[in-house]
C-alpha cells in the first residue's frame, strides 16, 4: 500500500540537551532484509581496522595510511559519537543480519546544509573487499537514503569522489544520483590538487512508492524550478 504524507514535517532533532535548547540527534537503527545499520561500537574497531587494511579504502577515502587499530578505536569510540553529537556526519556500521560481520561503513556527512534552507547532505561509503560484489552496499544505502528524505527532510542528497572512483560511481548510478560533472582541482591531496566527480539525487529521483505513513508531503519541500534553457 502506498504510504501516506503527514500534514506537517516532524522534527528529527528530538532530543534536547539540558543545558542547550540545540536539537541533538540521537543515533538511529536502519534494518533492510540482510543487514543492520547501526552506530559503531568499541568492539567493531578490530574489524574495520581490518578492512581498513586493503589499500583502496585510504587510496579513494579520507581514511589514512597506515591505518592502526589505534586509528580505528578512535573512529568507533570518538569521531562518531562526536558527529552525530554535534551534526557533522551520521555514521553506521553495515553489518550482517547473519552473522553480525562487518559489511562496510555509510553516513552522511557534510551537514551544514542540512537544518538550513539547502535540507542537503552528502552520502559517503565504504566497503570491506570480502563483502563486495553482493549488492550490500545499495542495499544499505537505499535504506539511509529513505531516511534521510522521509525522517530528516533532505531535499538534495550529494555524492562526490575523486574522479576515476568508478566504483563508487557504479553504486551511486545504480541507486539514481544523477551526474552533474568533473568539478576541477577541488580536492587537494597529498599536496596536489585533484578532480572530483558529483552527482545528486532528489527524493523524486527514487523509485516506488512515496515513503511510509508520516513521510513529508511534497508540498512540505521547498518549490523547485529546473532550468529550462
Amino acid at each position: 500500500m502506498p504510504g501516506r504524507c503527514r500534514e506537517s514535517r516532524r522534527n528529527p532533532f528530538a532530543a534536547r540537551s539540558a543545558t542547550s535548547q540545540t536539537p541533538v540527534m540521537e543515533p538511529v537503527i536502519l534494518t533492510t532484509e540482510r543487514l543492520i545499520l547501526r552506530p559503531f561500537e568499541p568492539s567493531d574497531a578490530p574489524a574495520v581496522h581490518a578492512a581498513c587494511q586493503e589499500p583502496d579504502i585510504p587510496r579513494w577515502t579520507n581514511v589514512p595510511s597506515p591505518y592502526t587499530l589505534r586509528d580505528a578505536e578512535r573512529f568507533v569510540g570518538t569521531t562518531v559519537p562526536e558527529g552525530w553529537r554535534d551534526d557533522t556526519a551520521y555514521d553506521f556500521a553495515v553489518v550482517a543480519r547473519t552473522d553480525g560481520s562487518l559489511v562496510g561503513a555509510m553516513g552522511l556527512v557534510r551537514l551544514a546544509g542540512l537544518r538550513g534552507p539547502e535540507r542537503q547532505a552528502e552520502l559517503g561509503y565504504w566497503t570491506a573487499r570480502e563483502q563486495r560484489g553482493r549488492g550490500y552496499t545499495v542495499e544499505a544505502a537505499r535504506a539511509v537514503l529513505r531516511w534521510a528524505f522521509d525522517d530528516l527532510g533532505v531535499e538534495r542528497m550529494e555524492w562526490l569522489a575523486e574522479a576515476g572512483n568508478d566504483g563508487s560511481w557504479a553504486v551511486a548510478r545504480r541507486l539514481g544520483f544523477q551526474w552533474e560533472g568533473t568539478l576541477r582541482a577541488k580536492l587537494v591531496r597529498e599536496g596536489t590538487r585533484r578532480d572530483v566527480w558529483a552527482g545528486s539525487l532528489l527524493p523524486s529521483d527514487l523509485p516506488g512508492d512515496p515513503g511510509p505513513a508520516g513521510a513529508p508531503c511534497a508540498a512540505d519541500r521547498t518549490p523547485y524550478l529546473p532550468y529550462a534553457g
